[in-house]
């Protein structure tokens, strides 16, 4: 999760503030992100009560001699000139001797706070703020010459209500991905369908999650951070890449389930020798994978329209985390301790600890999942969800447009969620393991939210998700005395298989079934047959046959 409103560069501090441009009448007016120091001077909080003056364009100076300042000064004027060549304090002095109320210097580069010292933040008594060179070309040609200018800094919200969406989207991943991957899980044990392609049969395949896997992959994900630290532009595209192709198939998983209970398009390709056509797949597998596919480079295509790009991102979003919680497994409870600490580890260590490694003092985990300010292709790296803030502030106009949540977050605490509802299922206990792990899940999400609100700036959420997490499933696993099962996982063995055998009803004679007969209680094990008409599979009935044939032999 990730937000901030302040940056330090030799302890100054500088503030996003706002300049609202208009026309010299005042009908049409927009909004433009400024860096200022309110050490210099401070700027009003509310748009009505900020001055509307209008400018002087000297962007073809620097405004660093006298002779820069065009005849008469710039009375009741703010001037907008080019940054480089002298300090701030030789800038504003200068606009400030010659009458200026204000001044607005261009910066081709980062934006950084005007900084001075104490004796000439004491002298100068007007803003001084920094501007884009884009947006500076964008208000020559929005606005004309007789321009109006107005600077303020509204206070930023404590918290933004795009966390609402933004909490729904995780908890909602993780509480059908788990249920669903539990689910799976279950069918796969307990009963044999029928498949009428290899299609469905790949989309039953799942992977467990071993020690050494772990390791490798933990491994991958720091190696992977720190190279795109340092080469941001060059691996950006492939990260986007990857992601479209990941995202295609997450979303044709997703949708399938749906879309082979329609009762048109059963009909299958000609016989013919193409490739991965030669199965002869279903029209209607075609037509959702062109469908899949076709959503995926409308994101690439459109990926930086951030008015509604960011829809498409999450949904293809959250298809991957839902692929990826019903794909990957973690066997035991002891693999899932595992993961989770050694991730808990990676993230607080990029979040907290490399600011005091790196030269600019950034995170590099927040340069990296937000995009660094001075990269140059402006990418974005797609392995987030994103929500546009929706209250109106300078952060969102300047900093951070968007809040994030990255995959991980929803990913690592999902898996142990899924963990849990297999087990609830194997062992019969009503989904508590699974009800209170997606709750603890939602307990450690709001926690995050308020630690960011708090501190003010990028948290690593699984600093809070993977102990809320954790902890509340070795809780429940205490409180029904089941750590040893829940630990090793030897719940899972099928309930099914290890059923004792009731000899009177395998040997000897068998008793006539009618009307008055006595029903056989019903237990948790014949409730759990019940459930599905089907017959069972030969591998779950051969305990019972080879013990008839030994009763016989006997």
């Amino acid at each position: 999760m990730l937000a901030r409103s302040y940056s330090w560069e030799e302890t100054v501090v500088g503030e996003y503030g706002m300049a609202h441009f208009s026309d010299k009448g005042g009908s049409k007016g927009k909004d433009y992100c400024i860096f200022f120091n309110s050490q210099w001077a401070r700027l009003p909080q509310d748009l009505n009560k900020a001055s509307r003056l209008p400018t002087y364009d000297l962007t073809p100076s620097v405004l660093c001699s006298p002779s820069d300042v065009p005849e008469g000064g710039f009375p009741n004027r703010i001037p907008m000139v080019m940054r480089g060549n002298c300090t701030f304090y030789e800038k504003v002095r200068l606009a400030q001797i010659n009458g200026a109320k204000g001044l607005l210097i261009v910066s081709k580069d980062r934006l950084t706070p005007p900084a001075g010292n104490k004796t000439q933040y004491e002298e100068i008594d007007i803003p001084v703020a920094l501007l884009s060179y884009s947006d500076m070309l964008d208000i020559s040609k929005t606005f004309g010459k007789g321009r109006q200018v107005a600077m303020y800094a509204p206070n930023e919200p404590v918290l933004d209500y795009n966390m609402v969406i933004i909490f729904l989207m995780a908890v909602g991943t993780v509480a059908i991905g788990g249920y669903w991957a539990g689910s799976k899980d279950r069918k796969k044990r307990y009963m044999k369908h029928k498949r009428d392609d290899g299609a469905e049969k790949q989309d039953e395949e799942t992977v467990d999650v071993t020690p050494i896997m772990i390791c490798v992959f933990v491994v991958m994900c720091c190696s992977m951070l720190v190279l795109l630290y340092f080469f941001y532009d060059y691996l950006a595209i492939w990260v986007i890449a990857i992601f479209c192709l990941a995202s295609s198939v997450g979303l044709y998983s997703c949708l399938w389930p749906f879309v082979r209970r329609l009762p048109f398009s059963k009909c299958r390709v000609p016989e013919n020798n193409l490739p991965y056509l030669h199965k002869r797949p279903q029209i209607r597998m075609l037509l959702l994978s062109a469908f899949c596919i076709g959503v995926s480079i409308t994101w690439v295509v459109f990926r930086n329209e951030d008015q509604w790009a960011w829809v498409l991102q999450d949904a293809l979003g959250i298809a991957f985390c839902l692929y990826m919680l019903k794909t990957v497994r973690l066997p035991t409870f002891k693999a899932c301790t595992l993961l989770l600490s050694v991730l808990f580890v990676y993230d607080v260590f990029f979040v907290f600890i490399t600011p005091l490694l790196t030269k600019s003092g950034e995170s590099i985990m927040v340069e990296v999942a937000a995009g660094p300010s001075d990269s140059s292709t402006h990418e974005k790296l797609p392995m987030v969800l994103k929500v546009p803030r929706l209250n109106f502030s300078p952060l969102a106009l300047c900093d951070r447009p968007f809040s994030l949540l990255g995959f991980g977050d929803v990913l690592v605490p999902g898996l142990l969620v899924a963990y849990c509802h297999r087990f609830d299922i194997l062992t019969q206990s009503s989904r508590i393991y699974f009800v209170a792990c997606t709750i603890a899940y939602g307990v450690g999400l709001l926690i995050t939210f308020v630690a960011l609100a708090v501190m003010q700036m990028g948290q690593p959420a699984l600093l809070y998700l993977v102990p809320c997490t954790l902890l509340t499933s070795l809780a429940v696993a205490l409180w029904r005395r089941e750590l040893p099962q829940f630990w090793t996982g030897s719940g899972f063995v099928p309930a099914i298989v290890l059923a004792p055998i009731n000899c009177t009803q395998t040997a000897g004679p068998q008793k006539e079934e009618g009307p008055s007969a006595k029903s056989e209680p019903q237990t948790a094990e014949t409730a759990d047959r019940s459930e599905d008409a089907s017959p069972r599979p030969p591998q779950e009935t051969a305990p019972a046959e080879k013990d008839e044939d030994k009763d016989k032999s006997n």
